[in-house]
């Protein structure tokens, strides 16, 4: 019997069950069953939308690359970005992954009109006056390590704070920093593979 929860990982929280020194994990907040992992991963510093499994035929589906979902994050940034920053995040910008240059791929890249609702972060960003920081959303078919940051950096507009908004058609709606859900299989299916016999 497979088991399926989306949780909404916090800050400075790791992606993994297993105890690392002095570092909060998933077991500090989720109880799930034994033989239950994430999906993929974020980092340490992002938090949000990470769904967890005993699915080992999903887990290899979701992170085979040729499976290109989308994973859409909302993006906070340090400064006010320009119009020719979101046109080169669109387009693909060069950032080095593993000691090589790699040129990301499109994705889509939008401002927020105004801040989007999210939860506070604890601790909260380092927050300057005189400096805006800006909310955008990127929606990225690929995951290199630490790429969203990458990108808004390349570009010259740090990350602040990095939340990830949804998985495909799964999204965070209410979910709270340390919260979980439990969903059917069926609809993981066909939310994340498009899959509607399932």
């Amino acid at each position: 019997m497979n088991d399926y929860f989306l949780i909404y990982k916090p800050y400075l929280v790791l992606s993994q069950f297993s105890p690392l020194e002095g570092k909060q994990t998933l077991a500090d907040f989720f109880d799930v069953p034994r033989d239950v992992y994430p999906v993929g991963r974020l980092d340490h510093d992002s938090e949000g939308l990470l769904l967890l499994t005993n699915d080992t035929t999903l887990n290899h589906r979701l992170l085979n690359p040729k499976q290109a979902h989308e994973r859409e994050y909302w993006v906070q940034v340090d400064g006010a970005v320009t119009d020719a920053a979101i046109k080169q995040l669109q387009d693909g910008v060069q950032i080095n992954v593993d000691g090589k240059t790699y040129k990301t791929r499109p994705a889509i890249v939008a401002m927020f009109n105004k801040e989007p609702i999210v939860p506070p972060r604890n601790p909260p960003i380092r927050f300057r006056k005189e400096i805006p920081a800006p909310w955008i959303s990127i929606t990225l078919t690929e995951g290199k390590n630490r790429q969203v940051r990458r990108m808004t950096a390349a570009v010259g507009f740090p990350t602040l704070r990095l939340i990830r908004h949804r998985i495909a058609d799964l999204e965070l709606g209410t979910l709270q920093p340390g919260m979980m859900v439990r969903l059917p299989r069926k609809t993981i299916y066909q939310k994340l593979l498009h899959e509607h016999n399932s």
